[in-house]
C-alpha cells in the first residue's frame, strides 16, 4: 500500500492539495446603529474622532437622536507615528 502511494505521488496525475491562505474579507468593522441607554432603543450613530494616539485613533459613537455617547472604538494603525522635535 505504501509503495502504491509513492508511485501515485510520482505520477503526472497526482496533484498536491493546495493550502488555502486565509482570506481577509474585511479590515475592520464600522457601527451603523447601536443601542442607546437613554433612548432605550437601537439608533443610528455618528462617529466622532476623540484622540490621535501612537497606537491608533480613538473614536466615539454618538446617538443621532439625543447626542449621548453609546460606544467607542480604537482603530489600529499599521505604520507607527514618527514625531519630529526641534
Amino acid at each position: 500500500m505504501k509503495n502504491l502511494m509513492e508511485e501515485l505521488k510520482k505520477s503526472a496525475y497526482y496533484k498536491k492539495p493546495k493550502q488555502r491562505k486565509p482570506s481577509h474579507q474585511f479590515e475592520e468593522l464600522e457601527a451603523s446603529s447601536l443601542f442607546c441607554p437613554k433612548c432605550k432603543t437601537a439608533v443610528p450613530v455618528r462617529k466622532k474622532l476623540l484622540l490621535v494616539l501612537p497606537e491608533g485613533e480613538k473614536f466615539e459613537y454618538l446617538c443621532t437622536q439625543c447626542g449621548s455617547s453609546v460606544g467607542s472604538k480604537t482603530s489600529k494603525e499599521d505604520s507607527p507615528l514618527h514625531f519630529v522635535t526641534k
